[in-house]
């Protein structure tokens, strides 16, 4: 497999440079596949679906051709998943696509434990450590410190910004040791992602050290993403006929949306073959993607504060590969968006619970609240002629090739939870009067000390910190 550059298609790379670069460092774009191969007909087409990670390596070894034996692969996909995405049906035509099984109960240990695992095999017979530096607006940087922690030849640092996490969050990032260290910014994630990517561009800097990431910007972040979309989408064709008795139902993927690699990741599975005829791009207030397809203008702006934090992005990099892989009108045709005020994510966590009895986290919250209004009058309402202004909470106006399936009740909907409730203890409590349960591994993590280290939002004393202390 070949892959090239958002920025430059001239740009060709195998999988290896891909991984440890993260990004490119001349064109400051994004690695991505040069085509998408479609998983074998005898997958897609099985009465019953594969399993998990099945799926994981089928897919997984089509991008790694060549570079990893097949025997070893499996060996690296049985290590990264003993865990599993789970389809959890809420009613008739809703799913939950619980991916908060992993060991930081966040979807991002799906892709973070299989890029740690790809680094660590391409960098066995490297010298010199290989520096992960990586910016989180929430879960990203718990799941890769965990995924790296103690890895062999990698080194990992995590900015944060001060004040815009959740506690649990904080304490998840502030508290790892040995390879992993924790830096507090001043300043939003898009603050921390600038301080990231410009590091990214610094020749000088990168003479000295040798630099990647772990933000879905890195493609071995991005694919193994994908593997739980194949995974659902097939699980829900096999039996969404038996649950609301739809035949042949158009499957629509409601996304909590932020930074959009979770996203961008679907649009990857859904070309490889994966059974889902549309998505609907959930996000809050920092809605950059949904004016974009509202207006026809992408205008990315400095983040805001959310309930919904790890969503917080107002310049998603991930716009980069949507825009490489669709133009603005086969986006209109595959997309709905649909966007909450936190006034209206606490609604939709109290209203879940009420009307279905699932408890629910303020990120899966708005992607069940945007199908939920979806199937039952707000699509219905737009192709009607009467749609929703784009600057007030709820779906933007844009009908999507699959409008009319969903008006005519011939869809069903899987909203993919990012995250365990109880991640988002106090917000959640506040909208359903009561406290989510707190597994033990979540636990656990409450009574480590904080580590996390201060850090200005400056480039150059970032870049100061990191030569005098990597």
């Amino acid at each position: 497999m070949i892959y090239t550059d958002t920025r430059d298609r001239n740009v060709k790379v195998d999988f290896k440079t891909a991984v440890i670069k993260g990004m490119n460092p001349e064109t400051g774009g994004l690695y991505i596949p040069s085509f998408f191969p479609k998983l074998d007909a005898s997958i897609l087409n099985k009465t019953s679906a594969p399993s998990f990670r099945n799926i994981a390596f089928e897919i997984a070894r089509l991008y790694t051709d060549g570079e990893i034996p097949e025997p070893e692969l499996n060996m690296i996909i049985a290590d990264c998943y003993p865990f599993n995405a789970q389809v959890v049906p809420i009613d008739p035509v809703t799913y939950v696509l619980e991916l908060f099984h992993g060991p930081t109960c966040a979807f991002k240990d799906f892709g973070a434990r299989f890029m740690a695992r790809m680094m660590s095999y391409f960098n066995r017979d490297e010298k010199e450590q290989l520096h992960i530096l990586v910016a989180t607006s929430g879960d990203t940087g718990s799941a890769v410190g965990s995924a790296f922690h103690k890895v062999p030849g990698l080194d990992v640092t995590i900015l944060y910004p001060e004040g815009k996490i959740s506690p649990l969050q904080e304490k998840q990032l502030s508290t790892f040791t040995d390879n992993v260290r924790a830096l507090r910014v001043k300043g939003t994630f898009d603050d921390c992602q600038k301080l990231v990517k410009t590091a990214f561009t610094d020749a000088a800097l990168r003479r000295k050290l040798r630099l990647s990431s772990a933000n879905s910007i890195n493609i071995s972040r991005l694919l193994p993403q994908s593997f739980y979309y194949m995974y659902a989408s097939l699980v829900v064709a096999n039996r969404a006929s038996h649950d609301s008795g739809i035949e042949h139902p158009s499957i629509i993927m409601s996304v909590p949306s932020g930074n959009f690699g979770n996203l961008t990741s679907g649009l990857i599975a859904r070309e490889m073959g994966a059974p889902i005829k549309g998505f609907i791009a959930a996000t809050n207030s920092n809605k950059t993607i949904p004016d974009w397809i509202a207006t026809g203008s992408y205008e990315p702006r400095a983040s805001v504060k959310t309930l919904s934090n790890a969503m917080d992005v107002g310049a998603p990099s991930n716009y980069e590969r949507i825009q490489a892989m669709y133009n603005l009108d086969e986006v209109k045709k595959l997309f709905a968006s649909y966007w909450l005020d936190d006034k209206g994510t606490s609604d939709a966590i109290h209203e879940c619970k009420q009307k279905t009895g699932y408890v629910i986290d303020p990120h899966g919250a708005i992607g069940w609240k945007a199908w939920d209004d979806i199937r039952r009058n707000a699509m219905l309402n737009l192709v009607s002629g009467f749609p929703n202004d784009f600057n007030n909470p709820g779906l933007t106006p844009n009908i999507p090739d699959w409008a009319n399936d969903v008006v005519d009740k011939k869809s069903v909907g899987i909203v993919l939870e990012t995250a365990h409730p109880a991640k988002f203890g106090e917000i959640v409590k506040k909208a359903t009067g009561s406290d989510p349960l707190l597994p033990d591994r979540l636990e656990r993590v409450l009574s480590l000390p904080d580590r996390a280290i201060p850090m200005e939002n400056n480039y150059e004393t970032f870049r100061d910190w990191l030569v005098s202390n990597l």
